[in-house]
């Protein structure tokens, strides 16, 4: 996920959007812990697209 296609997202969009992966990055986490996680990047992935979420909400409230 660009930011480019994040930040032409209104906030309530956004916020959904980072439930969406806060829930997914937990998932994740869970699979790792008990090995079943055979692509570790999306770890990874899912963290960066967080904070760009984040950052185009910090973004959208100046």
């Amino acid at each position: 996920m660009k930011y480019i296609d994040i930040a032409s997202k209104s906030v309530a969009e956004l916020e959904v959007l980072l439930k969406e992966k806060k829930i997914e990055l937990f998932t994740l986490k869970a699979k790792f812990k008990t090995m079943q996680l055979t692509n570790t990047s999306e770890l990874r992935v899912a963290k960066k697209d967080i904070a760009r979420i984040k950052t185009a909400l910090t973004a959208g409230k100046l």
